[in-house]
């Protein structure tokens, strides 16, 4: 029975994932007015809540690996599992999220509210690139305690930031740019890259508790801590684009 624990965690992550996607497809675009009978267009602000479930899957993901040494339970069925369920949650559910802001930075466009699903396609090439990344690290037995390309929960919950980023924010400048298409579209053209890219990144797994062994590892942690008290949940992208620098500076190449 306690081999199948962290199964069972893994899939509370991916009903996390679903129940995301579902808060995600919950928020329609609402055309709206200002006083000026200026027209605005917004998203339901319930989408946090996707965030938030996919958050919670990362929590979840990360327990399973630890539950699953814990109890020396990990298994190829395991391995395979935790795959399938971080697809839907930090590839299809974040997908999700950008097809729904796209949809948002067109309809603010004159008969945008109509556009083609053409232009709105290319979001899910972030589940597209989580997937083949996936099914490579399954395949190579070299990522123990490093990784090639980024983890698809990062881009998960760099993706998932935005609502929270959008709905949390009072810089207008900030707010245009997370609704801007151009920026939508080069952010899956980034994070879909460096998923299916084999640059050696970190993986924070500590094989000691040593500083020189673990000291890229023990600077992005202080880092996260200090950017999450500053910058709250503008935290999130700074601190993705932080774990590649340190990774790429301290040529955590793992084999």
């Amino acid at each position: 029975m306690l081999k199948q624990v962290p199964n069972i965690f893994t899939l509370l992550n991916l009903t996390c994932g679903c129940i995301a996607i579902t808060y995600i497809l919950q928020n329609g675009i609402t055309i709206q007015y200002d006083a000026d009978g200026a027209q605005f267009i917004d998203l339901s602000e319930k989408m946090w809540m996707a965030s938030l479930f996919i958050g919670i899957a990362a929590v979840v993901d990360f327990l399973d690996g630890f539950v699953a040494r814990l109890f020396n339970a990990s298994s190829e069925m395991g391995k395979q599992l935790d795959s399938l369920a971080d697809v839907v949650s930090f590839g299809v559910a974040p997908s999700m999220i950008i097809y729904q802001f796209l949809r948002m930075s067109y309809a603010a466009n004159e008969g945008g509210i109509d556009t083609s699903i053409v232009f709105l396609i290319p979001a899910f090439i972030v589940a597209a690139a989580g997937a083949y990344r996936l099914a490579r690290f399954n395949i190579d037995t070299t990522q123990q305690y490093g990784f090639k390309g980024v983890p698809i929960p990062a881009t998960g919950l760099l993706i998932a930031s935005l609502p929270l980023i959008y709905w949390k924010a009072t810089n207008a400048t900030l707010i245009n740019l997370v609704t801007n298409k151009l920026f939508l579209y080069a952010l899956i053209l980034i994070v879909s890259g460096l998923m299916v890219s084999k640059l050696p990144l970190m993986a924070l797994k500590f094989k000691n508790l040593t500083v020189k062994d673990n000291l890229s590892k023990f600077i992005l942690i202080i880092f996260s801590i200090i950017a999450a008290i500053i910058f709250k949940w503008l935290a999130v992208p700074i601190i993705f684009i932080a774990y590649i620098i340190l990774s790429l500076a301290f040529k955590n190449k793992q084999a």
